[in-house]
Order: C-alpha cells, then sequence, then structure tokens
C-alpha cells in the first residue's frame, strides 16, 4: 500500500529525517488519525518492538503506532505481531513502513473514535420530575415523591461526566442518590462505549443496586433511549467468594479419615459439579470459615490459563461477564485490590482483577479511607506463614504433599529435595518461637505499636526472632530456586513450576515484611504495629502489621489522577456542614490537578415533625461510677413506653454485654425480645429484629450503619456514648501524632470529625423512609456540656428536640411515639 494512503504530507517527511537522522535504522513513532490519515506524529524512541512500553503510556484509543523495517520487507515479524495484538486490545493501531516512507502495511487498524457524547442534563432531570418517567413508573405500582434535591444531585453529577470533574455529595437520608447517580452512569457507559465501576461498601446496597435500583434505571431512561436497556450490568465479587477447583481436589485428596469437615468437604465436591455460579452463597448451608479458606479462590494462588481446571473455573467465567459489561458493582475493597495492582505497574488500560474502566462512582464513600487503608496495609501472622509453607511441602502421618512433591512427581527429583522438609520444618518451628515472643511482650495488651519508647521490647525479642525467621525462608527459597533452575527447559511450562514460582513470591513478601520491622525507623511514613488475636479454636495468635500513616497520596496516585470522572457520595461525609476533613484524609484537600465540586443535598424528609432528639440532662459523665446504672434505668423504662422496638448502640461490646444481662431479664417480663450483637449470623439477627416488632437489638461496631429497618419495626434508637475512636489504638494513636507534630489539635481535627461522621451513622438508623418516626435518645452528657457537642448537634437535620431531666424526656418521649 502506498504510505500517502495512511499519512498525510508533513508526517511521511516528518518519519524520513528520523529515520535518516538514526542512519536507518529501527525508530518508533506514534501518530495521532484524523479523518483516517495520520496528521501528527511524534517519534518517540528509538529501537525495535522492545521500545514500544515507552511510547504506549502517551497513547490513546484511535492512536497509531508506527514503526519501521529498514530492509524494506513488511511483512510483519513475530514480535510484531505481539505488539499489534497487544495495541489491538486497547483500540490502538500498528502499521509497519519501509526506510523511505513510500510504502506501508497496517498490521492492525486503529479503532474510528467517535466524538464523546455529552449527556443530555435536562433530558435527564425530566426523568424524575412530576410528570416524567420515573412518576409514571411508580404510578403503575410504588411510591413517587418529587425530591428537588435528588434533581440537584443529578444534574451536579452529569456534570462531573461531561467536564470530567471529581464529585462529591452529602446526600441526605431519603434522597434518592443511587438513582441521582445510575442515570447519569447508565447513559454515559452506553453512549460512549465507556464502563464505569460503582464501588459500595456494604453487600446489601451491591444487591440493592443489582436486583432493584438499576432494573428501574433502565426502565426509566429506555423512555428516552432504548439502546440503554443493552448496557449489561453486572455485580463483581471477589474471588474468595468463588470455590477453587484445583484447591478443593487438593483438599480432598489430602483428607484423612478423622478430618472434622470430611462430609462437608464432600457436600462442596458434589455441589461444585453442578452450581452455576460457584459462589459460597450459592451453597444450600454455610460452610465454617476454615473449611472454605482452604477451597476458596485465591489470587496468589490461582494458575490462571495454566491450571489444568481452567475450562471450569468459576473466577474466570466471571471475569469474561465482567469484561462484556459496561457497568460493574464491586465493593471498596475489591476495587482497591485492583487499583492497588494498576498503581504497582499492572497499568490503567489492561485487565487486573477488573477490566479496564474510565470513572468511578464510590457510593457510601465515608468508608473509602478505612478500605484503602486495610487494603494497603500488609501483615503476618503464625497462620500466613504455616499457610504458604505447607503449600510448599508439608507432612500428614505417611503422606506428603505440596508443590515440590508434584515437582517431583513431574519433572524428577533433585539433591536439594532432601533438604527442603527439615527446611521448611525450620521455618514452622521459628514462626512459632516469633509468635511465642510476641505474646510474651504483649501479655495482657491487646495491641502494641513500635515507635520511641515501645522499641525496647520489640529490639530486644521481636526483631530477632523476625530475623531469624527471615533466614530460615531466603534459607529455604534459596535451595527451592536452585532446584527450579536445574529444570529441564521443556518442563519450565509445567504448571506446578508457576505454582512453586507464586509460593516463592509470597515466601519472599512474608519475609520482606520481617525486613521492614528490623527497619522501622527509616520508614516514618508506616505506622509499625502487632495485636493479639484469637483464632477459630479460640487460641491467642499475634498478629504484625504495616500500616501506611496517609493514604491520600495514594488515593491521588490510584483514584483522582487518572480516572476522567470520580463521583464520592455518601449521606455521612461532612462535619457541622463542611467537607474538609474528609477531603484531608482522602487526598482532595489542596488538590489542584483536577477541577472538584463538593455540595450537600438536603434529606427531604420531615425531619423537624418526625424525630424528637432527646438529650437528658441529669446523665452523668460516661467515667462516672454511676453511669452505668443511670443508663440501664434509663433504657428499660424508655424501651417500656416504646414497647421493644429500638435499637442500642454501644462504643463497647463489655458495655454491651453488661446492659444486656442487667436489662434482659426486665425485658423478657415485658414480654420484649432481647437480640444481640454476636448471638447469631448477621442476616439473621437484623430479620428478626425487623419481624418481631416487640423486640430490641444491643448492638455496636458496624451495626452503626447499614441497618435499614423501615416502619414499625423501629421507633427508638438509644446512644450511649459518643462514638470517639480509641486512642490507643496503634494507627489512630500514630495518625493523632501527625497532627501534633504539624503543629495541629489532635482533638478536633481528627478524634472530633471522626466521631461525628460515625455518630451521624448512629442518628440515621432511625428514619429510613419519609413516613418513619420516633425518638433518637443521646445518654452521653458531653453532648450537652462540653463545647464540641454543639458540633454533634449541628451536623444532623433539624429535628424536635427534648432537653430536660429524664422524667420529662420520658413524657416527651412517650406523648411524641402515641401522636
Amino acid at each position: 500500500m502506498n504510505a500517502a494512503e495512511k499519512l498525510s504530507k508533513a508526517v511521511i517527511e516528518k518519519l524520513r529525517d528520523s529515520i535518516l537522522d538514526t542512519d536507518g535504522t529501527e525508530i518508533m513513532a506514534w501518530g495521532t488519525v484524523f479523518e483516517g490519515l495520520v496528521t501528527e506524529v511524534t517519534v518517540a524512541a528509538r529501537g525495535d518492538e522492545g521500545s514500544v512500553p515507552a511510547v504506549f503510556q502517551h497513547m490513546e484509543k484511535g492512536d497509531v503506532v508506527i514503526h519501521n523495517h529498514p530492509g524494506g520487507v513488511l511483512k510483519p515479524s513475530g514480535a510484531d505481531m505481539q505488539v499489534a495484538s497487544r495495541l489491538g486490545e486497547h483500540g490502538i493501531g500498528f502499521y509497519i513502513i519501509d526506510n523511505d516512507v513510500n510504502k506501508i502495511r497496517a498490521v492492525v487498524e486503529p479503532v474510528v473514535v467517535k466524538p464523546t457524547e455529552a449527556l443530555s442534563i435536562p433530558m435527564l432531570s425530566d426523568l424524575l420530575k412530576p410528570d416524567g418517567a420515573l412518576a409514571a413508573e411508580m404510578r403503575s405500582g410504588g411510591y413517587y415523591e418529587y425530591r428537588p434535591s435528588q434533581v440537584a444531585m443529578l444534574e451536579r453529577v452529569a456534570e462531573s461526566f461531561n467536564e470530567d470533574r471529581i464529585c462529591v455529595a452529602e446526600a441526605g437520608t431519603g434522597v434518592g442518590k443511587s438513582m441521582a447517580y445510575l442515570l447519569p452512569a447508565l447513559s454515559w457507559a452506553s453512549g460512549n462505549d465507556e464502563r464505569v465501576v460503582v464501588s459500595t461498601a456494604t453487600i446489601n446496597l451491591q444487591h440493592q443496586l443489582i436486583d432493584k435500583d438499576i432494573p428501574l434505571a433502565k426502565k426509566i431512561l429506555s423512555t428516552v433511549n432504548k439502546a440503554v436497556m443493552d448496557c449489561k450490568t453486572v455485580l463483581v465479587k471477589g474471588r474468595g467468594n468463588y470455590v477453587c477447583l484445583r484447591r478443593l481436589s487438593t483438599a480432598i485428596d489430602e483428607q484423612t479419615l478423622f478430618d472434622e469437615h470430611n462430609d462437608e468437604l464432600l457436600a462442596i465436591k458434589e455441589w461444585s459439579e453442578k452450581s452455576p455460579s460457584g459462589t459460597r452463597d450459592d451453597l444450600s448451608f454455610f460452610p465454617p470459615n476454615v473449611l472454605w479458606s482452604k477451597v476458596n479462590s485465591e489470587g496468589d494462588s490461582c494458575l490462571g490459563l495454566r491450571c489444568k481446571y481452567r475450562e471450569k473455573c468459576y473466577v474466570l467465567k466471571s471475569k469474561k461477564e465482567a469484561s462484556s459489561a459496561k457497568l460493574l458493582v464491586v465493593n471498596h475493597h475489591l476495587l482497591f485490590s485492583d487499583l492497588a495492582m494498576r498503581l504497582d505497574g499492572a497499568g490503567f488500560d489492561n485487565s487486573v482483577v477488573l477490566p479496564p474502566f474510565t470513572r468511578i462512582v464510590f457510593d457510601e464513600a465515608h468508608n473509602m479511607e478505612n478500605s484503602a487503608t486495610s487494603f494497603f496495609s500488609s501483615e503476618l501472622n503464625i497462620f500466613s506463614v504455616l499457610k504458604q509453607a505447607n503449600l510448599l511441602y508439608s507432612r500428614r502421618r505417611a503422606r506428603t504433599f505440596g508443590a515440590l512433591i508434584n515437582l517431583q512427581i513431574e519433572a524428577g527429583a533433585f539433591d536439594d529435595d532432601e533438604k527442603i522438609p527439615g527446611m521448611v520444618d525450620d521455618i514452622k518451628d521459628q514462626v512459632m518461637a516469633l509468635d511465642a515472643a510476641a505474646l510474651g511482650v504483649l501479655g495482657g495488651e491487646m495491641s502494641m505499636r513500635l515507635r520511641r519508647g515501645t522499641e525496647e521490647p520489640f529490639i530486644e525479642k521481636i526483631i530477632p526472632e523476625m530475623l531469624k525467621l527471615q533466614k530460615r525462608i531466603l534459607d529455604c527459597l534459596y535451595s527451592v530456586e536452585n532446584i527450579v533452575k536445574r529444570l529441564d527447559e521443556k518442563d519450565m511450562e509445567l504448571p506446578v513450576v508457576y505454582e512453586v514460582r507464586m509460593l516463592e513470591r509470597r515466601l519472599e513478601g512474608l519475609a520482606s515484611i520481617c525486613q521492614a520491622f528490623s527497619m522501622w525507623d527509616e520508614k516514618p511514613g508506616d505506622v509499625f504495629w502487632m495485636e493479639k488475636k484469637k483464632s477459630s479454636s479460640g487460641e491467642a495468635f499475634a498478629r504484625f502489621v504495616i500500616t501506611p500513616l496517609d493514604i491520600s497520596g495514594k488515593m491521588r496516585e490510584s483514584v483522582f489522577i487518572p480516572y476522567d470522572t470520580v463521583v464520592c457520595t455518601s449521606a455521612t461525609i461532612s462535619v457541622n456542614r463542611d467537607f474538609r476533613f474528609w477531603s484531608a484524609r482522602v487526598g482532595l484537600s489542596g488538590f489542584e490537578d483536577r477541577k472538584v465540586t463538593a455540595s450537600l443535598f438536603k434529606s427531604p424528609f420531615p425531619y423537624r415533625e418526625n424525630v424528637l432528639l432527646g438529650l437528658p440532662e441529669d446523665a452523668p459523665e460516661p467515667n462516672s461510677e454511676f453511669y452505668q446504672s443511670f443508663v440501664q434505668d434509663f433504657s428499660i423504662k424508655m424501651l417500656e413506653v416504646s414497647q421493644g422496638r429500638g435499637l442500642l448502640l454501644f462504643t463497647s461490646y463489655r458495655m454491651l454485654t453488661e446492659t444486656f444481662d442487667a436489662l434482659k431479664p426486665d425485658l423478657d417480663r415485658l414480654g420484649i425480645t432481647a437480640l444481640r450483637q454476636g448471638d447469631d449470623d448477621r442476616s439473621r439477627l437484623l430479620e428478626r429484629f425487623k419481624t418481631d416488632t416487640a423486640s430490641v437489638l444491643f448492638a455496636t461496631s458496624s451495626f452503626w450503619e447499614g441497618i435499614d429497618t423501615p416502619g414499625n419495626a423501629l421507633r427508638v434508637v438509644i446512644i450511649f456514648k459518643l462514638p470517639f475512636m480509641v486512642p490507643t489504638d496503634p494507627v489512630i494513636a500514630a495518625r493523632m501524632e501527625a497532627v501534633e507534630k504539624r503543629g495541629g489539635n489532635q482533638f478536633m481535627e481528627y478524634m472530633l470529625p471522626e466521631a461525628v461522621i460515625k455518630f451521624k451513622q448512629g442518628f440515621g438508623r432511625l428514619m429510613r423512609r419519609g413516613t418513619d418516626s420516633g425518638v433518637v435518645a443521646v445518654l452521653d452528657s458531653r453532648i450537652i456540656n462540653k463545647a464540641y457537642g454543639k458540633i454533634f448537634i449541628n451536623s444532623l437535620p433539624e429535628t424536635a428536640r427534648s432537653i430536660k431531666p429524664t422524667d420529662g424526656i420520658l413524657r416527651d418521649c412517650e406523648s411524641f411515639l402515641l401522636d
């Protein structure tokens, strides 16, 4: 083909000059295409196909890579075809030219990029108005209420899609935030052939989106755009939810006659042969965690296409489903696992955990920092080391198992093989010694941070044991690597070799944690700490953790810089109607690389008429010896007035247990069912609470959010103490110190805002529908007596208030509940 058919005259001349400048050797260039012709070109590298990565990072879909063959033969080589295939996956073309730039061969044509189709904001807004499609749909079976705040939020989200913005939106309960972001997200994905990810913190919201909200949003949008019905949406679950057929087979091979879970293991095998999804929640029974952890899919042990079970692999099926979808619903942890790998070198244009995407919506965005912190932390414990060591080599009675045994079977034995059993035993012995040393140092403490002032026991008793463990791991891996290096070339492609390599990487990672602990004082950006935990059998063990002190930089690099649109929404982001605290924690404070808009969308619910905030003036200080007897007396009187129907929110399980034990006999006498967090599975417990309208739920921690109990089942929420974080928590303590070091006030700038956001979550459990009503009682006198108490109150919607002694509060509550 004549080069002039693909290249403009100016581009031809530039390429000729560049080739002459390199004395006719190979060059690599990239160009932009306009109306089928390359009109601009940049010579980005001198060299062959190996230079493509340097060019690729600057390219976009619709561009083209141009490479010359000095010999004049334009037939693509094997390396050319590999490059062309990779580029083609991203919509980028690949051309080969001769040195005179007279001839050209198009190995892969670039995709034709159509202009971005901006969202019609008036059209989308009209869908939600009284004469719109949503109202019409609800009239045929549902409840419709015009919500100006919902329309305003939709308009702000749509603007962020059209203008590539970051959008922060606090949407009060009842705004209908999911519809406000789904309509723009679905319209954009459908109209522009781009993938959008919606990330949430809870499985409940994910199922609500997939089962209810997204089908409704599509139906509404189809009244103005039929094509949106073809916009495929998929709920993507973490691979830990799926059974791994290879690990299941291994677990069955390694079971013995006396194993505790033999019957359940065989039941999982039988189920796996006919299950359509392979997910844990598709099982007819709930397998114990200790069993499921032996058979579920794991990213760092997955053999991928090398696995003999790949044709039936449930994870690969789910990935294929996700790659054909334009809107993905995921959880925050799964999303951050994907983003971390992209940040670590996988790139933002490739399939990793998720297929590539261009825009993100974070719902329940108040949890972003915690989710990112959890994922970007690294840890080591006795079980993580034993697991990897056993996967490498293990003995059970007279039988041997593990990747190295499989390697012996498939590739033959080597001299180093006989060393491995002893070396693996040394690793196991040493991690047990480390665990014992840590538990001894912890004593009666639940956690301890490695810092100035606490370093002595770490340096004397723990770090030496860590370095011994590191050495034993590395010595073992050295012998393993010697075995692998001596394999025949034909054996290097065996799946078991890949498995051994993965185990090497994981053990190296655990060894690197040991090394990092020994260099703790050279890493001021990380928090080094350990804590005491209990295993499923109740035995204490030590957990060693490295946590980033500040995740704002990683958030910018992995989320806010690379993605065209990022929407962050929640009912609880602001503190006293101010976004500065949350913005600083996630990396948006002072972020000038992108345009950021932050808006508050007020709840349409009638809080002033439907909610009474009760603040007893005579409540003792929370640290008073009289406090526990006061809250018990207040609670039973309040619950008698409300006839149960109460949610009691605590900040510690110890106080929950003490109060539950004290109140249960009186509640039984009143015919009120007392339910306690931890006595049953969370979902079953919540279902009992919803259906038994004469019940009371005692809860803490995660139950401050994610509970949706509309109607008559919940009329009273009692918050005992303001939910300040425990300042002895190693990460919290380190972050508080960091605030002080920069001259800030750790209480006002960290502890208080975190508590206010949690408090708002607890308050929000009461009113879930516009017709709900009831009482929120706060039994912490600091909300009245301390100056900062106003910040808690001002952060809530405006309600009716009763600030009186207990007797007056109870009378007001009784009158309010009976009104």
